[in-house]
């Protein structure tokens, strides 16, 4: 699906495939803060052809990661978690994936993994809860691909929660999340 779903948009661009997998990766961040790269909002060209999601779900004790579009589910992918994956982030450095609603705020086509899209943790109560424990609440929380410099064999990330607190997917799944999900769109992360 995903793979003719780029042959599409190459014949529609009058362009090989190649060039268009190129294009969609080599877009040049507008802003960089910290290592996060912001990107102008995406705005995709040929949105009759690719199913654009209006909402993320993410379901942690599942392991699934869900577009939306309405209520109708558009594409469903395992997904690997934070090494603590149980309970809301609390704190940086404790390797859990937050829960609660964010939106995915920026897009980073040159991250230290393969694309990323950023999660607007923390949020206001986050920061709060923070501050009341005396604790930096972290940041940096991202849906990505797997590393650019792998560590560990393909099969390890595949079968296992491995991330500091980032919602991974494999770089096939990424590509199509990355297509498919404009910057601005809400993420609900579930238990």
């Amino acid at each position: 699906m995903f793979f003719k779903s780029i042959r599409v948009l190459a014949e529609q661009a009058g362009r090989s495939v190649g060039w268009v997998l190129l294009a969609l990766l080599s877009a040049q961040p507008a802003a960089v803060f910290a290592d996060i790269a912001t990107v102008p909002p995406f705005e995709p060209r040929f949105s009759a052809d690719l199913p654009m999601a209006s909402e993320v779900v993410v379901y942690k004790t599942a392991r699934r990661l869900e577009l939306l579009r309405g209520r109708e589910v558009l594409r469903s992918y395992r997904i690997s978690l934070g090494l603590n994956p149980d309970g809301h982030k609390q704190q940086e450095g404790d390797f859990r994936t937050p829960e609660g609603r964010y939106r995915l705020n920026a897009r980073n086509p040159r991250s230290d993994f393969f694309l990323s899209l950023a999660v607007s943790y923390p949020d206001k109560l986050d920061v709060e809860r923070a501050k009341a424990a005396g604790v930096p609440p972290g940041g940096a929380i991202m849906i990505h691909g797997l590393p650019n410099n792998p560590k560990w064999p393909p099969e390890y990330y595949a079968s296992n929660d491995w991330t500091d607190g980032c919602i991974a997917l494999s770089n096939a799944d990424m590509m199509e999340v990355w297509m498919l999900v404009p910057t601005g769109t809400p993420i609900h992360i579930r238990p």
